[in-house]
Formats: structure tokens, sequence, C-alpha cells
């Protein structure tokens, strides 16, 4: 017995280790303000206000008809309220006299309050948009609009309603619990939500949210108002996701995602099947795919198919109350961005940046207008911006480089990756290439292309492609060079040496030449003196043709007597 009742405690604490190891909890119907996942129906918030007195359309939309509502506005300021419904129901309203209710004539409203006198009773437009304009014909402005499902109790408190930013109405779907001049407590919402009792302590985030198969919901969009965090989505087969401003937000799903911030759009196809919507089985799904051993939140999505309402809205972030918002903190808080309806066209690309480098330091990017000789190596980096905070890795398929001009040319490029860690480039890839397939081609002018692809948590999707203008010139062809020769000390003496010998020679030979063949025309006449000297070239008197003096001796006399005779004749 003993031996039992041991086996029996060991299976129990077995039990119970097992239980805690995968925490669950049962979906229920909460308080709207405590929950993480929350439903955002139209509406605006502007800073409008009229000689003090602010302008409030309130619109109530109930499943069924016959409901009733609370409105208190006792400790409200003065202001002018827009009651409108397309549901026959019933309110009970406790006002001051700064107050203004407008009701349209004949409307399925019905009001019972305090203070007829604050009852007003107009022919107005219950259409959204026609209203908001026929307010801010009748008043100036609008200061804000507010849509509610199945209201219960709305309290409108003596905070200021106005909130810093444009004074023009927009509507747009938007968090109404964050307007911290209202507390709003609703009943019957499409939304059931629970929190385990066992929470994390590595503060690492898990949000589950999950479409039963019995909604008629099939497109979903989500804003995300929470950083670092994890969501998991699950809806039935065809259900589309719209996750706008992902916050650096792990999103796995077993429907198709689409990732929205501005006018960027990026998809992301379905990671796993799951046709089983059990709560339990989503959450120890959701705990398996992430390897966390508890989730944060868990919210299970319904809509009656009577409805017929295939689109919801639905915010992901910590929920305040209203005693916590104040209006300091929620006046430097944005609006939410509009949310993007679905579409069929094709989703937008990423911008993506390249820049060029001639060293693998990636330092100094290469200007536009530079130009690269055809011989060098071509370091590349090819940057995107982040989609909304969620940062998706780059992958390049291929590279090309086109030529500019009548005949292009197209050569493939291949490319070797280079380093690069999610600290020096978290939203790039670099790469590397030679243009040794374009050197030996006239065209100078050439766009880089590169096809590139995103990934996120090992999906990855067509990115699109980015281009690059390069100007390429050829290398300049440099003459070869002779090669120097090093003489020593003996050799410089024995060169020295050899050209004074061949000096001497040559000076001895242009001696003995001009012995032996006479003086240069161009020698100075006073050469015939010289003793030894040949007979001069110089221009000769007319007796020239005599025979010089020194060949005949005897000439001299007879010269002389020839000369003297013809004075003595004459004399």
């Amino acid at each position: 017995m003993k031996g039992f009742m041991t086996r029996l405690a060991v299976l129990l604490c077995i039990t119970v280790a097992t239980s805690a190891s995968t925490p669950t909890c049962e979906p229920k119907n909460e308080d709207s303000q405590s929950m993480y996942v929350r439903e955002m129906l139209i509406g605006c918030w502007t800073s409008f206000v009229k000689d003090e007195v602010e302008v409030h359309i309130l619109n109530l939309n109930y499943d069924t008809d016959g409901k009733m509502f609370s409105l208190n506005l006792t400790p409200a300021r003065p202001m002018i309220l827009i009651l409108t419904s397309s549901s026959k129901i019933y309110g009970a309203s406790n006002s001051n006299s700064d107050v203004k209710i407008y009701v349209k004539t004949n409307s399925s409203v019905t009001l019972f309050e305090n203070n007829h006198k604050s009852r007003i009773y107009e022919d107005f437009p219950t259409q959204n948009e026609k209203l908001v304009k026929w307010a801010e014909q009748k008043f100036g402005g609008v200061t804000s609009f507010t849509t509610v499902r199945n209201l219960r109790d709305i309290t409108f408190s003596e905070t200021q309603g106005t909130k810093p930013g444009p004074s023009k109405c927009k509507l747009e779907n938007e968090d109404a619990f964050l307007k911290h001049f209202v507390v709003i407590r609703s009943d019957e919402s499409p939304l059931k939500s629970c929190t385990p009792k066992q929470q994390s302590s590595s503060g690492d985030e898990l949000h589950i949210i999950n479409i039963l198969e019995s909604s008629s919901i099939r497109n979903v969009s989500l804003h995300v108002n929470i950083t670092n965090t994890r969501v998991f989505l699950r809806g039935p087969q065809g259900t589309t996701w719209t996750v706008v401003n992902p916050q650096f937000a792990m999103l796995l799903s077993n429907n198709d995602i689409k990732l929205v911030t501005g006018t960027i759009k990026y998809d992301i196809k379905a990671k796993y099947t799951l046709n089983n919507d059990s709560a339990v089985n989503v959450q120890k799904v959701a705990l398996d795919y992430f390897k966390a051993k508890v989730f944060t939140s868990y919210t299970e999505v319904s809509q009656d198919t009577q409805n017929n309402n295939s689109v919801i809205s639905l915010s992901l972030g910590q929920a305040l109350n209203a005693a916590e918002i104040s209006p300091l903190a929620t006046a430097t808080t944005p609006l939410q961005k509009p949310l993007i309806p679905m579409t069929t066209n094709p989703p937008h690309v990423m911008p993506l940046v390249m820049q060029l480098f001639t060293s693998p330091d990636f330092r100094l990017p290469l200007d536009l207008n530079a130009k690269v000789q055809s011989d060098k190596r071509i370091y590349a980096e090819i940057s995107g911006s982040t989609l909304g905070g969620i940062v998706l890795s780059l992958k390049v398929i291929t590279c090309l480089a086109r030529s500019k001009g009548s005949c292009p040319v197209v050569k493939e490029l291949p490319f070797i990756p280079e380093a690069c860690t999610s600290k020096t480039c978290p939203t790039s890839t670099r790469l590397s290439f030679s243009l040794d397939q374009i050197q030996e081609l006239t065209s100078t002018t050439w766009d880089l292309e590169c096809a590139v692809e995103f990934c996120h948590l090992e999906i990855c999707g067509s990115g699109g492609r980015v281009r690059r203008s390069l100007e390429v010139t050829q290398p300049c062809l440099q003459p070869p060079t002779q090669p120097c020769i090093d003489f020593g000390l003996s050799g410089v003496l024995g060169i020295a040496f050899g050209g004074f010998l061949i000096g001497v020679l040559l000076i001895g030979a242009l001696w003995i030449i001009k012995i032996k063949t006479g003086y240069p025309t161009g020698l100075d006449s006073t050469a015939a003196s010289i003793p030894g000297c040949p007979c001069s070239r110089v221009k000769r008197q007319p007796v020239s043709t005599n025979p010089c003096p020194s060949e005949n001796s005897s000439a001299n006399a007879s010269i002389g007597s020839t000369k003297s005779t013809p004075t003595s004749s004459m004399a």
C-alpha cells in the first residue's frame, strides 16, 4: 500500500510538472480595457474646438436590436454630442447644462435623460462621411468621431477632448480605447481572450491570435503597437493577414501575411498548416514553433456568419485604463496610420540602394560620376529600409551589366559574397565582382543591375531589382621599361679609360687625315704660315696659278727679276 501511494504521488508530480510546462488558458469575454488585442473601428480625433465648445460624434453599432446603454455626461466639459445608430436601441443619459445632445429626427435611438432641454432633434445624414461634413458645416468642425460596438456604458470626463495635430476630421480605423477623455465598456465583443497565470520572466512576449473556422472573417488588419514581440497568427484557409507597422515583430502564420508600412507592402507565404482551431491546440502549437515555455496572451476571434462581415481590424498593444492615460502623454502619441485596404495589385517594392567601392573595407563610396578602370575589382553594398521596424535580410540572386547605346550588350557578372554581419550592415548585403567580362568591349557607360530577394524567418520572396550607372575606362598601356645595368667601380673606371683611349685614337686618325688630304676650305688663311703646312686652299690672288714658293726656290728669284724689269724699262 505504501509503495502504491508513493507511485501515485510520483505520477501526480509528473502530471503537474507536465501541465505546468505547457500552460494554457480558456478564452472568455473580458473587459476590453484589459485586452492586448482590441477591435479597431472607424473614427477620428482632432484639435478642433470653437469658443471652448467641443463637437463629438458617437456612432453606436449593435449586433441585435433592443439593447440599452448608459450615457454619463455629468462631468463633461462644454460640448455638442451627436448620437447616431442604425439599430433600435435605448439609452439613459445624465448630463449638465453645458452639454447639447443632437439626435436624428425619427431616429431609432430612444433617449431618456435627466435634462430634456439638452436634447435637440434635427434631420442629419447617418452615413459617416456625410455626417462629418454636415457637422463641419453646422458647427465649424468635429473634435472626435467614435464608433463603439455593443456599448454598455460610456462616460465623458472633464478632461479636454482635443488632441494636438490637424483640426480636420479624417475617418480611419482607430483604437477608441486610447481616447483619454472617455471611458468605454462594451458587451458581446467578437473577441475572447485570456492570459495564462504563469508569465515569462525573460521579458520575451508571445501573442496568439486565432480566428475560428466557423467565423466569416477572411481578411484581418492588425496594427502592431508593441516592439520586440512574437506573434502567432492562425485562421481558416484563405485568410489573409495585413500586418500594419510591425515593430521588430517575429511573425508566424498558417495563412499569407502582408507586411505594410507607408507605401511599402511585402508578402510572406504561409509557414505551416493548422486546421484545428481549438484554443489548447493552437496555444501548444504556438509554443512549439517559437520554442517558448509560456505565452503572453491568447485572443480568439469569432464573427457570426449572418452578419456577412468578412473584414475585421485589430490592434495589438498593452491596454491602458483611462486613469492611466494623461492628456500630456496622449499629445505625444501619433494617430494610428489608416489601414491600407486589401488589394490584388502586386506589392510595392522596397526602395533599394546600391553603393560601389574600390576597396574591401567599404569606407569610401564611389561618386556617381566616378570612372572605374576595367581591370579593377568592384565592391558593392546593396541596402534597403526596414519594413515598419521589422528587419528583412537581403539575398542577391544575379547581377548583370547592360551597356548604354544604340546596340546594347548584356553581360552576366559573376559575384562573390563579402562578409557582412548584422551589426555592420543590418539591412544590407555586400558582394564584389570583376569587370573582366566587359574589359574588351568598346562601350564605356554601363548599368549594373542585381536581382534581390527579401527573406524573413527563412522565407524568401522577390524583392525586385536595383540598378546603378557606372562609367568604365580601359587601363592605360605603359611602355615596356628597359632593364637597368648596375656598374661597379671597376666597370666605371674601365669605361672611362676605354673612352679616353678611343678619344686619343680618333684625334690621331683625324690628324693623319688632315695631313694627307690638306686643310678644309673653312680654315683661316693664316694657316699658310704654319711650318710644314700644305698649300692653303683659301682664295688666291690671280697669280695663284703659279707654283707655291716652297715647291721651287729658283722661281722666287726669277719672279723678283721679272717684277723689276718693267720698272727699269719705264724709267
